[in-house]
């Protein structure tokens, strides 16, 4: 059984290493906040105290950190990963990044010896908790295939995008939709709603109707219920989206609507909804029509 270095265990890092230790794998884990730790060792895994510590002699090395510059600190500071690396470990990166570090990384993983899949997932924190996860994943697909029964353990797909740097841009591409399309639910509930459309009427005309989408089914009960406990946050999803708009400048694609979406989670999140569930830019659309959207007539 392969031996695992997990490093991240945020919102999503936590269930996903979880999975991986009911899946019979031996694990150890790091978090900069070392207490988040505690529940996966009570579990059977073993608490590591740097990124290097938690790499030394592993088959597999997953992260699952927030943005670039965490996975430049866990990459290339004192004590990190590019320090332990074995030849021919394979490195899984399960943060959403930019494409162009995550070339970069490769590049350095390789130099050391090993394989690098940049593997980001979609599925927030019920998929990861479920083991249900998509992974959009690019690199070899040698190396996929090889440590396929890493991936089975944490998800129900698996999509080959290309290489290094594809997995990374399918994910910026996708969560830019996803952006989108919170806020075209947020707006439709605004104008039924302000119209005197009853939202619990409104939201199942959605979902039988060809506004139907992923996001209705995620958020739109989450909404009308005013619950914006946290499954991706809304500074995360504004993270990805400027990932998204700065990927578009390189590629020379107009991005009218990813503008918009970006726009509106910067107001959500300088209104201080960051840590909340990115559907709470919905609360930008509640100020504006003078009620909450699950409010009685």
């Amino acid at each position: 059984m392969k031996q695992i270095g997990f490093i991240g265990l945020g919102t999503m890092g936590e269930p996903m290493a979880s999975n991986l230790l009911r899946g019979g794998f031996q694990l150890t884990v790091y978090n900069r906040t070392a207490s988040k730790c505690d529940p996966l060792v009570k579990e059977g895994a073993t608490a590591a105290a740097t990124p290097q510590d938690a790499s030394e002699g592993k088959d597999v090395i997953i992260t699952m950190v927030s943005n670039d510059d965490s996975i430049r600190e866990i990459f290339y500071g004192p004590e990190g990963i590019l320090e332990a690396l074995k030849p021919g470990a394979v490195v899984i990166d399960s943060s959403t990044i930019s494409p162009g570090l995550v070339k970069e990384v490769a590049a350095a993983v390789e130099s050391k010896g090993g394989h690098f899949l940049d593997a980001p997932v979609t599925g927030s924190k019920p998929g990861a908790v479920e083991g249900t996860l998509v992974f959009m994943v690019g690199g070899s697909a040698d190396i996929i295939e090889a440590n396929r029964d890493v991936f089975d353990a944490m998800g129900k797909l698996l999509l080959h995008m290309g290489d290094n740097g594809s997995g990374a841009a399918a994910k910026l591409a996708h969560n830019a939709m996803v952006g989108i399309h919170n806020i075209a639910l947020a707006e439709g509930f605004s104008i039924a709603v302000k119209s005197g459309v009853p939202a619990d009427k409104f939201l199942e005309l959605i979902r039988n109707g060809s506004a139907g989408s992923k996001q209705v089914e995620l958020k739109g009960r989450k909404i009308i219920e005013g619950d914006f406990s946290n499954q991706f946050s809304l500074a995360l999803m504004l993270k990805d989206l400027k990932l998204a708009s700065a990927l578009s400048d390189v590629s020379g694609v107009p991005t009218p609507a990813l503008e918009l979406a970006k726009s509106l989670f910067q107001s959500g999140y300088s209104q201080g909804y960051g840590e909340e569930d990115l559907s709470a830019v919905v609360k930008t659309y509640e100020a504006w029509i003078g009620k909450k959207i699950g409010e009685q007539a």
